[in-house]
């Protein structure tokens, strides 16, 4: 397994996005949905670049130093160029793959099983609008 420490930030970052999505799909299934146009329609929810900025902000209390390191690194990650969102959710949702990245690459399952069961409660607390984009 490659170390992360030695890894850019934007690598992490592109590996965390593909663990998360897998999760959301999986998630969904879990969920009951099984047309495809719903399983899609929800799974963009929670995939977006606000949700995971959201995601994110909500989990930054109970992060500790090396995480709070990697968020930092990910956030700080120049690259990526933002459609639809500003700037700093951007940057925010690059910070949470780069940790979700790193939690893979470590192979700290537990801690990415505890961020990820704590996701729903994080959305449904504060709903996002269907017009946000990533």
């Amino acid at each position: 397994m490659r170390n992360w420490q030695e890894m850019n930030a934007l690598t992490l970052a592109y590996l965390g996005d593909a663990v998360y999505e897998l999760w959301v799909r999986t998630h969904m299934l879990d969920l009951g949905y099984e047309k495809v146009k719903d399983l899609h329609k929800h799974a963009v929810s929670y995939v977006r670049a606000s949700t995971q900025a959201q995601i994110l902000h909500a989990l930054l209390p109970e992060l500790n130093e090396v995480e709070h390191q990697v968020v930092l690194r990910g956030r700080n990650a120049k690259g990526g160029h933002p459609k639809n969102v500003d700037v700093v959710t951007y940057r925010h949702s690059t910070a949470f793959e780069s940790l979700v990245g790193y939690w893979h690459l470590d192979q700290q399952n537990e801690r990415m099983k505890w961020a990820f069961k704590k996701v729903d409660g994080i959305l449904q607390e504060a709903p996002l609008k269907e017009t946000d984009d990533k």
